[in-house]
């Protein structure tokens, strides 16, 4: 199989050149998600309504690649408030609690959009 890439609009992909996910062989690797909406502007509301875009997001880039959100092994949020933990668990859960990946949640000093709250990354690998 070829290298495929999927892109999500998102105004940092052509400016910082990279795309949204990458899927190779069986492997799919999405790129560090943040909240942004179809205009370009980021998510309103809190750190669970930016988590919920961004697993959006992130699943959209895996179906378009073929695979689905229970193909997800890996994930990594990233938080830049400590309070906002339980939120981005509780959204998590919701998007992937059946595929029960091997996740991360960290704390951050700040992330590309001055507004964003959270920012996600996933992997996911295709049952053949």
């Amino acid at each position: 199989m070829t290298r495929q890439r999927t892109t999500s609009g998102s105004p940092y992909e052509e400016r910082f050149g990279f795309c949204r996910a990458v899927r190779e062989d069986n492997r799919i690797i999405v790129a560090g998600t943040g909240p942004i909406d179809p205009d370009g502007q980021t998510t309103p509301g809190g750190a669970a309504a930016q988590a919920a875009r961004c697993f959006e997001l992130i699943i959209a880039a895996i179906e378009d690649l073929g695979g689905r959100a229970e193909d997800v092994v890996r994930t990594r949020m990233f938080l830049t408030d400590f309070e906002d933990q339980d939120a981005v668990g509780e959204v998590h859960a919701r998007y992937f609690g059946k595929a029960k990946p091997a996740a991360t949640m960290a704390g951050v000093a700040w992330l590309c959009g001055a507004d964003w709250k959270v920012e996600i990354e996933a992997e996911a690998l295709l049952q053949e």
